[in-house]
């Protein structure tokens, strides 16, 4: 599943879903690199 993070205050990495951390944040890979960062959150419409 594809999961959108942000790293800072302005950048965002979009990867697949790898693995959820107990302090909230999540890891997500693109290619062979791993990011970890805080998931953006969806707003209803």
């Amino acid at each position: 599943m594809l999961r959108t993070i942000v790293l800072g205050s302005c950048v965002s990495i979009q990867g697949l879903f790898e693995k959820a951390l107990p302090d909230g944040r999540i890891s997500v890979r693109v290619g062979d690199r791993i990011y970890t960062g805080r998931p953006v959150v969806a707003k209803a419409a």
